[in-house]
């Protein structure tokens, strides 16, 4: 069981994970509301096609910054400028609540940076004890 919530967190801090999962919940968010029963939907008529449009893209870039974080660049951006395109073309962006989580989103899957592996210690090399000014004084 602690091999694999250790992978599990392996796996999560190496890509944007919190970034993509704000995303998915804004494109479910904004999608959701224009999947109500048939009566309201008849009343939105061909509004309703943009709002599960831009969710569904919305989802994809979420999960695109969890399995392919090198894009995260490209899908951070895109994801602000959906999410702010949200407002107009989906019921406010989801009330404004898909609209927010979705900046935020893009925000930290734009944000986040990898971490480099920490590099093994040699024993073989010298110990560093700060910093040297000059050169060493022999007696």
């Amino acid at each position: 069981m602690l091999l694999i919530l250790s992978r599990w967190r392996d796996w999560r801090r190496g890509r944007p994970f919190w970034g993509g999962l704000a995303t998915v919940v804004a494109g479910v968010e904004i999608g959701v509301i224009p999947l109500a029963p048939l009566k309201v939907m008849l009343h939105q008529g061909t509004a309703g096609i943009p709002s599960v449009v831009l969710a569904l893209v919305l989802v994809v870039l979420g999960l695109s910054a969890w399995f392919a974080p090198q894009y995260r660049g490209l899908a951070g951006i895109l994801t602000v400028l959906l999410a702010a395109a949200a407002l107009v073309l989906s019921n406010l962006g989801g009330f404004v609540i898909g609209t927010l989580l979705g900046v935020l989103g893009g925000a930290l899957i734009f944000a986040w940076q990898p971490v480099p592996p920490a590099a093994p210690a040699d024993p073989a090399a010298p110990a560093d004890d700060g910093p040297h000014h000059g050169s060493p004084v022999t007696t």
